[in-house]
């Protein structure tokens, strides 16, 4: 009896001590929670830092080494709108390469009246940033979701510097960011917003590449084409002029920045007589073998649609990640192999590699890795030592090789991913998709 009861006594001894000890500690959800807000602090000051100074260089309270990025919108963008206010478009200048729904975003500055036009559109920058990064943030902090892209988006913006807010392109990747969270639960939305985007400049079509086929995909690119057209059409009956875009798109040559760039790069230490100067509001390569440089660039762009084709006739496993997996790769394939890359590209590749990272399946990782890297490299050619790169000397040229480079690695990388992800090995097994079906009318609406 005197040994059977310390037994007991111990017993529940050491339940009541385990009982206390559970009681003292936080429950799961609450620990969980809490785990998730100190990510939001971080994200949030690391946020509040890097903006504040990117809206310091834009506004020239700090000034960095190079040229001024935000001439682009204290001149061109500035001019256009005086010319878009007065009900058509800039006939004349051959800078305006854009679709007519660009009109939009330059003409936006004049609801802040109260302000400058710089100012006001640099405010409206931050604005569309901010709102990015809640969605991002909102989308991270969902079930089976990570805060990894809203990361990628805070570092990827930070890492350009004030170009970011100095283009009207962050508001475009604003409108491409919320059509890829639509997804094709909400097929519909995401075609109009993508479609939408695409009058606006033209890349954001791409996002369609990689909807699952089936209804969501038929109700997307429906809702893109109709969106499209729509907003196309009363741009060419309300303003004159707005298709002239394609006129000055078609007579561009190959920008000091891009891939091809790199062959006149090294032939200009060979004797090539060619010039650089600035052509259609960007600095070119002009002279011989430049039509052909170009053309072949269209031929890789042409290639890469090929590929993006073949795998969307292969793919058989679509997974919570694969469409925008199948976007990142998309807007990543064409903007390595165009023949213009300005800086604020990466501000495309930015917002759809953070999207890819809400999902844990995404196999874009180390692609978005290498893609912030050539970010911070863009940083570094343009502006702070443009000047180097313009003269083609060894520290303009290291940085292109480098910056290019990690972008054919990147894509290298992201397509091989994309392809071992929703194409099945031969003679593998078939596997279910990870997500509902998209034909389902739960999941295309």
């Amino acid at each position: 009896m005197t040994v059977g009861t310390g037994r007991t006594q111990t017993a529940r001894t050491g339940a009541a001590r385990a009982g206390a000890a559970r009681a003292d500690a936080p429950p799961a959800d609450e620990a969980q929670a809490r785990g998730r807000a100190l990510p939001s602090v971080r994200l949030l000051a690391v946020w509040a830092v890097t903006r504040t100074l990117l809206l310091l260089c834009v506004l020239r309270v700090l000034t960095l080494p190079g040229p001024d990025v935000t001439s682009d919108v204290s001149f061109i963008y500035q001019g256009w709108y005086e010319v878009l206010r007065t009900g058509t478009f800039p006939l004349d200048d051959v800078t305006w390469q854009y679709p007519p729904a660009a009109a939009l975003a330059v003409l936006a500055p004049g609801a802040l009246p109260f302000l400058s036009y710089p100012v006001a559109f640099f405010l409206l920058s931050f604005t569309a940033d901010a709102a990015v990064t809640v969605l991002l943030g909102y989308a991270g902090g969902r079930p089976g979701r990570t805060f990894r892209g809203v990361w990628v988006w805070t570092a990827g913006v930070a890492a350009l510097g004030p170009t970011a807010y100095a283009r009207y392109d962050l508001m475009v990747t604003a409108v491409a960011v919320a059509a890829l969270l639509a997804g094709a639960r909400r097929a519909r939305t995401m075609g109009a917003l993508a479609g939408f985007g695409a009058v606006v400049k033209v890349w954001p079509v791409l996002l369609l590449a990689g909807v699952p086929r089936g209804r969501a995909a038929r109700r997307s690119w429906a809702a893109a084409v109709l969106t499209a057209g729509g907003v196309a059409l009363l741009f060419w009956v309300a303003m004159p002029g707005a298709l002239a875009f394609l006129t000055f798109q078609r007579d561009r040559g190959t920008e000091v920045e891009s891939l091809g760039a790199l062959v006149f790069h090294g032939a200009r230490h060979l004797g090539w007589p060619g010039t650089v100067q600035l052509n259609y509001g960007s600095v070119e390569f002009l002279g011989p073998f430049v039509p052909l440089v170009s053309g072949l660039a269209q031929g890789l762009s042409a290639a890469a649609l090929g590929w993006l084709v073949v795998w969307r006739v292969r793919a058989r496993e679509w997974g919570a990640a694969t469409s925008a997996d199948a976007a990142f790769v998309a807007v990543l394939l064409f903007t390595t192999t165009s023949r213009v890359i300005s800086p604020q590209y990466m501000l495309w590749l930015v917002g759809v590699a953070a999207v890819c990272l809400t999902c844990r399946e995404s196999r874009m990782l180390r692609p978005t890795a290498l893609v912030l890297a050539a970010t911070l490299v863009t940083f570094l050619e343009f502006p702070v030592w443009f000047s180097h790169v313009v003269a083609s000397d060894a520290l303009g040229v290291g940085l292109l090789l480098v910056r290019n480079g990690l972008l054919v690695a990147a894509a290298v990388l992201a397509c091989r991913g994309l392809w071992r992800g929703a194409v099945p090995a031969r003679g593998a097994p078939h596997r279910p998709t990870a997500t509902p079906s998209a034909d389902s009318p739960a999941t295309a609406r």
